[in-house]
């Protein structure tokens, strides 16, 4: 039963830093690169101001430089997709 409840720890981990994976080649894998020089570090921004960034980048309201490259990037991501990167972004410290 242990090693039943271990493996799905693992597994739901698994697929929770999965979802980051796409940000990372850009922000590193620790969110604390500046992407492609021209970005902010968002590792532990706070999870309501990476949910606005990302919902506004997916609507075209929130971007600097990069908003042509991150409206391509967010416009797969549901609201729930979102969230869970929000979180995944706050944690990162």
């Amino acid at each position: 039963m242990k090693k039943v409840v271990l493996g799905t720890m693992i597994a739901a981990a698994s697929l929770m830093a999965a979802s980051f994976a796409p940000c990372a080649g850009c922000h590193g894998a620790d969110g604390k690169k500046k992407a492609l020089g021209k970005s902010q570090v968002i590792a532990g921004w706070d999870t309501a101001k990476t949910e606005a960034a990302l919902k506004g980048y997916k609507d075209g309201s929130y971007g600097g430089a990069m908003k042509g490259v991150m409206k391509g990037q967010v416009a797969r991501l549901s609201d729930a997709d979102i969230a869970d990167l929000a979180k995944q972004i706050a944690a990162m410290k």
